[in-house]
């Protein structure tokens, strides 16, 4: 904090033992034993050495660089750190640190204290279960941690419980403990402990009183707060934040939030543009759930007319759709709006904003429930009598791909869906995927342990009804969900007749995050609708 010293974490180096090994065995590894542990390191930082941009040619005879010598500040540790941070005053570090980088191991993640006068750390916070640092207390007296406490069966769908405690390991308290949601993005300042929270389909900022743990909503007269960062002395906030018809602006103001302004004029760009108009609307699922989910419409939307709908399911399952004049990713949305649909994003059994009880609603009913919420919402919409209930469409990726994946043999409800990263066979999924606790939680159990509900809650079991044309897209190198979920969904399809594709986008994993090959699976999906939906047959541009 002093501006003095500069910590940061490396993981260990181990390219030495590994050319050794390679040049003797070739390459090989060995699965949840080959890893390299990140550790903290500590560099001195002499500001008044650095006396002019250096050319990629000077830094090898730079005073600055020679003097610029890391030192590992934990040797010999038999732990992976994942974060830490500095004190107020910089006198010592707490970080936050699991027995090894892997993935799943965040379950045992603890907390401890490094004091750099006497050189030694010790443990904190040490539950059964997940451990996470968020900060200290501006007086450095104390630090905010969230935590799963003794639970490991369920870390994926309730909510994580805030604590504060004293770094003399004295006054462990829970705040925030009547608020029935995630926080996150979670601050301490001398003005009180901030976070934002999904709260349906509204994000707000909120303030935790550090004495009491009572939680408040800050007034700010936008929908969604998307990140804040408040001046060194707390009295000023930056935020960014969006409206249901705007692009996420930047505002600026004093806190509490008096005399808030807009500072950018993102949504001017798209002023001319035939964006789509959004509500939130509700039904009521199969087995009386409410449900809520967003409702696209064109700008010159005829309540006269019957259109047809495409159903577009987000990830997570944790994930929610919200209202926004330009939603997208691979799916051309507003310009399906402008083609004369309409958009349903429902926001299903499982999604975030609407409490730990709704998130847990689909445990051991994955799919099962899912399908229900969206096609209760399909089916809200024909009996409004805006839809065209013979054209109708689905698509989604990850959770939203399997959701799809279900429908498509569990439905003879759409005329065409796209499948995007799916999970088609549970116990194939459990086996491949890198986070195997998300389906011992969600399903309670193994396929070892329970063939049944992985049958129940898989696509492929009613493969045999499945006569729904069915695009499927994957990532070549998808670890989340592995690529032999695509390819068993592709050849069941195929060996039933059914009109499929399959489009393995080249050295992606998870999602497509590259501009040229998020153009073909956009373009993709617009033939694909097009020739189901509309009935026409669409060539890709080749220039």
């Amino acid at each position: 904090p002093e501006g003095n010293k500069i910590a940061f974490l490396q993981s260990e180096d181990k390219s030495k033992e590994e050319k050794k090994r390679k040049e003797k065995f070739g390459g090989f590894a060995v699965e949840d034993e080959d890893f390299k542990l990140r550790q903290i390191w500590i560099a001195d930082f002499k500001p008044n050495q650095l006396r002019q941009m250096l050319r990629p040619d000077q830094l090898k005879d730079s005073v600055y660089t020679k003097n610029l010598e890391a030192k590992l500040l934990l040797d010999s540790i038999a732990f992976s750190i994942n974060r830490f941070k500095w004190s107020p005053d910089g006198k010592k570090i707490a970080f936050e640190h699991q027995p090894n980088p892997l993935i799943n191991s965040f379950f045992k993640a603890d907390i401890s204290i490094y004091d750099m006068a006497t050189k030694s750390h010790k443990i904190l916070v040490n539950n059964l279960s997940y451990d996470g640092l968020l900060d200290w207390s501006p007086d450095g007296s104390a630090i905010l941690y969230q935590t799963n406490l003794n639970d490991s069966i369920s870390n994926y769908y309730k909510n994580g419980k805030l604590f504060k405690i004293n770094t003399d390991g004295t006054q462990n308290k829970q705040l925030a403990a009547d608020f029935d949601e995630e926080i996150y993005r979670l601050k301490w300042t001398k003005n009180g402990i901030f976070g934002v929270a999904w709260q349906k389909t509204k994000r707000l900022i909120l303030r935790i009183n550090p004495e009491n743990g009572k939680v408040k909503s800050l007034p700010v007269n936008s929908e969604r707060i998307w990140n804040y960062s408040f001046s060194k002395d707390g009295e000023k906030i930056a935020y960014t934040a969006s409206n249901d018809n705007d692009l996420t602006e930047i505002y600026y103001g004093d806190y509490p939030l008096k005399n808030s302004r807009k500072i950018t004029a993102s949504t001017a760009q798209i002023n001319k543009w035939l964006v789509a108009n959004s509500e939130v609307i509700s039904w009521k699922s199969e087995d009386g759930s409410i449900i809520e989910g967003i409702l696209h419409k064109p700008q010159n939307y005829d309540p006269n007319k019957k259109y047809p709908l495409l159903v577009i399911i987000h990830g997570g399952p944790t994930g929610i759709s919200t209202p926004g004049p330009t939603p997208s990713y691979v799916y051309p949305m507003v310009q399906w709006l402008n083609k004369g649909a309409l958009i349903l994003r429902p926001n299903y059994r499982g999604s975030a904003g609407y409490g730990e009880a709704f998130r847990s609603l689909n445990v051991k009913n994955l799919g099962v429930g899912d399908a229900w919420d969206v096609l209760s919402g399909v089916a809200a919409l024909e009996d409004k009598g805006i839809i065209n209930g013979n054209k109708v469409g689905a698509m989604g990726w990850s959770q939203g791909g399997y959701i799809s994946a279900f429908l498509t043999t569990n439905s003879t409800k759409f005329k065409a869906i796209s499948v995007g990263a799916g999970i088609s066979n549970w116990m194939t999924y459990y086996v491949n995927t890198d986070i195997h606790p998300f389906t011992r939680q969600y399903l309670k159990g193994t396929p070892w342990s329970d063939k049944e509900i992985y049958e129940k809650t898989s696509p492929m079991t009613n493969i045999n009804n499945a006569s729904t044309p069915t695009l499927i897209q994957h990532g070549e190198f998808d670890k989340r969900v592995p690529v032999a979920n695509a390819f068993e969904l592709f050849q069941g399809l195929q060996d039933k007749g059914v009109e499929t594709e399959l489009i393995i986008y080249k050295g992606f994993g998870h999602g497509i995050n590259k501009p040229k090959e998020r153009l073909a699976a956009t373009w993709h999906n617009w033939k694909w609708f097009a020739k189901y939906i509309w009935g026409e047959e669409i060539e890709i541009p080749e220039e």
